[in-house]
């Protein structure tokens, strides 16, 4: 047994094999609404809200979820995530606890031992790294460790990313260093939809799940389908189809790349946008066939460039998709120096002019 299943999964259970995910993008699986069965449809609500209905509909599913954090019980949060929960389910389940991220993640540990399902907060992604280890080389491990006798359903939630002129180590993108860690699932929505079924799949998953959440994408709204999932955690889905070339991302990226493409159009190019949604595993199913339709690929994240999720993916679809590229797998991303202040943050994260001007590099070979 080994820490890697196949060439993309990571994990040790309930893994979505890539050929099984549909590539489809309007929603279609049903699930269940609540524990009281109601049908509610679709709701306009930020990323924020939806994550709260998440949570809120996973706690009064499973008593054994539980939520822990730093001021996440009657403030609900720094970005009011757990608005409100503290009060429906009291102390007991929504756990204010001290500063102290390693002891967050030691303990959720001991309590997914005992057969709960905690779902732990990281104030801002800068101080996700006091708890590193516990996460890489204790919590990535116990089901591997244990021959699957042992599973670890924690959820550890993180906002991340730019675009809100916030301080040093409140804007960061570490994801790749728990995609890169065998035994983690990474997932991060990109739109309130998506958040919704995202948060309630990583709560009922038996891995450990990092979920990042873009904190730029907190407050814009948009429908989310309460009753119907549409996508399983790990699969990727085209998100506006296009004719001449691919570009990929995942969170607040996502919407970069639309404008781009919106522009582009404006300009008689049509540009194919996939979401990535999950960074381990990673579907590449959507991805591929539409560099095979494109012949183009440009890969954007906020994150450093060198050794990232983009390098990944720039090489596997170098790999595996060889014969039907056309021009180089370019990326667009931040740069390879520290989160600059907030006044020079707009130079650093990659913006619409930047994906394009990759666009037309590739499009020019």
């Amino acid at each position: 047994m080994t820490g890697r299943i196949d060439e993309e999964v990571r994990v040790t259970s309930d893994t979505t094999p890539e050929a099984s995910v549909p590539e489809v993008e309007t929603p279609s699986a049903t699930r269940p609404a609540d524990v009281a069965g109601d049908m509610r449809g679709v709701q306009t609500l930020s990323m924020a809200k939806a994550i709260t209905a998440g949570l809120r509909d996973a706690m009064r599913a499973d008593e054994k979820v539980l939520l822990m954090g730093e001021d996440i019980g009657p403030l609900g949060g720094v970005f009011r995530v757990t608005e409100g929960l503290s009060a429906e389910f009291g102390e007991k389940r929504v756990l204010d606890t001290p500063l102290a991220e390693s002891a967050i993640v030691g303990t959720a540990i001991g309590l997914a031992m005992r057969g709960y399902r905690p779902v732990c907060e990281i104030q801002f992604d800068g101080f996700i790294f006091p708890a590193f280890d516990q996460i890489t080389t204790q919590l990535a491990r116990q089901t591997l460790r244990h021959e699957g006798r042992v599973t670890m359903p924690i959820v550890i939630r993180v906002p991340y990313g730019g675009h809100i002129g916030s301080i040093e180590h409140h804007q960061e993108s570490p994801e790749a260093y728990f995609a890169h860690t065998p035994g983690l699932r990474v997932v991060s929505p990109s739109n309130p939809h998506d958040a919704y079924w995202m948060i309630r799949e990583a709560i009922e998953s038996r891995d450990p799940v990092l979920f990042f959440e873009p904190k730029s994408r907190y407050w814009p709204k948009g429908p989310v389908d309460l009753d119907h999932a549409g996508l399983p955690l790990h699969a990727s889905r085209v998100v506006r189809q296009g004719a001449d070339i691919t570009v990929v991302g995942h969170g607040a990226m996502v919407s970069t790349l639309l404008q781009a493409a919106d522009v582009a159009a404006e300009e008689g190019t049509s540009i194919e946008v996939v979401d990535l949604r999950s960074l381990s595993p990673i579907d590449y199913g959507p991805l591929l066939e539409s560099v095979h339709r494109t012949g183009r690929l440009v890969v954007a994240q906020e994150a450093y460039g060198n050794v990232s999720v983009g390098s990944e993916i720039a090489a596997t679809v170098a790999e595996r998709a060889f014969y039907s590229l056309e021009a180089p797998v370019l990326r667009v991303s931040g740069f390879d120096t520290p989160f600059p202040p907030a006044s020079l943050e707009t130079e650093y994260l990659p913006s619409p002019d930047r994906v394009l001007e990759a666009v037309d590099r590739a499009l020019a070979y």
